[in-house]
């Protein structure tokens, strides 16, 4: 089942039922031709369009929300893993090295598993964001703003950066931190 099939359901249900609890009189002063389809259910539909519109619209904007704290907490991190390289705390930078590669692989995959949970589920109802782009093969399935290009990239580097985890190098976080800033700025323009 579609999302269009519930929603041509609704709409033919408002329609219908309309009709029904509208006073004779309304329904008389229909301006439409005989035949054509009356203005009020035009206009009803017209609105009800708007509305799923605005919720995508809306959609994109909260995970666009959820991907920017999660960059905010990669940035902490990645200062606190600077901070402890610098300071030879190896322990404190290994911390902190691991909680920015697990932000930046969030990030690739808009979210951690609760957010996962709920994509599967407008899945299952079939509501996919990016349906065009998924047929492409731009977005993975029910991906709202990450290409998958992006979530490859985020992912090598959240992989990168917890194997420096390991052996703590400035050089070596500057350099993947680099490749990180270059997917965001490319994701967010």
């Amino acid at each position: 089942m579609t999302l269009r099939e519930p929603v041509r359901f609704f709409v033919t249900t408002v329609a219908v039922g309309m009709l029904l609890l509208a006073p004779a009189p309304a329904r008389a002063q229909s301006t439409a031709p005989q035949g054509a389809t009356p203005a009020e259910m035009v206009a009803t539909y017209n609105t009800l369009a708007d509305a799923i519109l605005a919720v995508k619209n809306t959609e994109a904007n909260l995970v666009r929300s959820i991907l920017v704290a999660t960059y905010a907490h990669a940035r902490i991190q990645l200062e606190r893993a600077r901070q402890a390289i610098k300071a030879g705390d190896t322990r404190a930078g290994q911390s902190a090295l691991e909680n920015l590669a697990a932000a930046v692989g969030q990030i690739g995959t808009e979210g951690d598993s609760a957010v996962g949970g709920i994509r599967k589920r407008l899945l299952e109802g079939g509501h996919h964001h990016n349906a065009a782009g998924e047929a492409k093969g731009i977005y993975d399935e029910g991906y709202v703003v990450v290409t998958r290009a992006a979530k490859q990239a985020f992912l090598d580097s959240s992989k990168a950066i917890g194997a420096l985890a390991r052996a703590p190098k400035a050089d070596a976080l500057e350099a993947e931190w680099k490749k990180v800033e270059m997917t965001w700025a490319g994701l967010m323009k």
